[in-house]
């Protein structure tokens, strides 16, 4: 009969290939889990963090449009008003250094902006108006804001009723004098007493649906 060592226990027993494979197999498939749970909280915290910054950015270029609109000022002296073509809103914007031809744009599912410099000689607000109808300076100088427009629509607000711009052709209703004409000349340079835009994004820009925004519209004498 063999004996036992000194110690009285027999000697110690190690682990099986087997279950060393096994112990590998479920650590493996643990790692997994833990991996997949953090990867779908970094993808969720990318999505929403994405979704801030769209809206964030969304904030940003409406306060300038707004702030275009506060400061519209007609110049009496080229085009109308509001000057929208569907695509195109062009208007003459005061700054402290004078007049600002600035142009508000959809192409390609862009929206993008345009503006010139500030001027207060006539020629040069002609100028600068003259600009604001070519395509290529409008491509080449405008600031991209917005992707994924699929399209916009203005409405201008006229006698106490919404009228689409395109209709209107920017200008008012003649004003009816008590023998029944009207003043063109006034018609041609007022302005409505407020803009209401619909903007529609497409699916894929992450602001799909159809954005409302109104704005009132008061010009400095």
């Amino acid at each position: 009969m063999p004996s036992l060592p000194a110690s009285g226990r027999r000697p110690g027993r190690g682990f099986t290939l087997v279950e060393v494979l096994v112990a590998l197999m479920l650590m493996a498939l643990m790692s997994a889990m833990a991996w997949q749970g953090l990867d779908g909280m970094l993808r969720s915290r990318e999505v929403t963090q994405a979704a801030i910054d769209r809206t964030a950015l969304l904030q940003t270029v409406l306060a300038q449009w707004e702030q275009d609109l506060d400061q519209i000022q007609p110049s009496g002296v080229v085009g109308a008003p509001l000057d929208f073509d569907g695509l195109r809103l062009r208007f003459t914007r005061r700054q402290p250094e004078g007049l600002q031809v600035v142009v508000w744009m959809l192409a390609e599912g862009r929206w993008s902006r345009w503006a010139s410099r500030p001027v207060t000689r006539l020629a040069e607000l002609r100028a600068a108006w003259e600009r604001s109808e070519q395509a290529l300076t409008l491509a080449s100088e405008s600031l991209t804001l917005l992707e994924g427009v699929a399209g916009w629509q203005l409405f201008y607000f006229w006698d106490n009723a919404w009228a689409n711009a395109l209709s209107t052709g920017g200008e008012a209703p003649p004003a009816k004098t008590p023998e029944g004409q009207g003043q063109p000349q006034a018609a041609a340079q007022a302005l409505p007493r407020g803009l209401r835009m619909q903007i529609e994004f497409a699916p894929a820009s992450g602001l799909g649906g159809t954005l409302t925004r109104q704005v009132q519209l008061v010009s400095s004498p």
